[in-house]
C-alpha cells in the first residue's frame, strides 16, 4: 500500500464526517471528500507538517465545500447569521454578479502582497499555510495579510453600497 493510500484510508472517514456535519447530505459529503483528497494529493508537497494532517485535510475539504456552495448558490442562513445580515459580507458580494465586478476593480487597485494573497485565498482556494509557503512567510503572515486586504476591500465597497 502506498503512502497516499494509507493517508486516504486513515483519514477518509474523519474528513467525510466533518463535511457531512456541514452539508447534512451523504452524497454531497462523499463528493466533496473525494474532491478534497484529490486536491490534497495534488498539493501534498506544500504540507509542512506544522499541524496535524487531519486539520490540513479538513481545511481543504471545507474550502471545497464552500466552493460547491458558491457554484450552486446554496447559501443558507442560520438564526445567528440572520441577526448580522446587515453586516457587510465580502464573500456574498463576490458571489453577487452585480457587485463582483466592483470587488475585482477594487482588488485590482490594491498593492501587493494584499492583492495576490486575497486572490490566492478566495479565488484559488489556497490555505494560509500554502500562501505563506509561496511567499516564504508563515501561515500567520498570510492570514493577517488576507484579513487586511479584505478590510481594505470592505472599506472601499461600503462607499458603493
Amino acid at each position: 500500500m502506498t503512502e497516499l493510500e494509507k493517508l486516504y484510508r486513515t483519514y477518509f472517514e474523519d474528513v467525510y464526517l466533518y463535511i457531512l456535519s456541514l452539508s447534512k447530505n451523504r452524497h454531497i459529503a462523499e463528493d466533496i471528500t473525494s474532491e478534497a483528497f484529490i486536491k490534497a494529493i495534488e498539493s501534498i508537497d506544500t504540507f509542512r507538517g506544522t499541524c496535524d494532517i487531519r486539520v490540513w485535510l479538513c481545511q481543504i475539504a471545507k474550502n471545497c465545500y464552500f466552493s460547491y456552495l458558491r457554484k450552486n448558490k446554496k447559501f443558507t442562513f442560520t438564526d445567528k447569521e440572520l441577526k448580522n445580515v446587515t453586516e457587510f459580507n465580502i464573500d456574498h458580494l463576490i458571489i453577487s454578479k452585480e457587485n463582483s465586478m466592483k470587488v475585482h476593480e477594487i482588488l485590482h487597485k490594491l498593492k501587493n502582497p494584499y492583492k495576490e494573497v486575497f486572490s490566492l485565498r478566495v479565488f484559488s482556494e489556497l490555505s494560509f499555510k500554502q500562501i505563506g509557503s509561496l511567499f516564504g512567510k508563515t501561515d500567520n503572515w498570510a492570514c493577517v495579510t488576507y484579513h487586511r486586504a479584505r478590510k481594505k476591500i470592505q472599506e472601499e465597497m461600503e462607499v458603493y453600497l
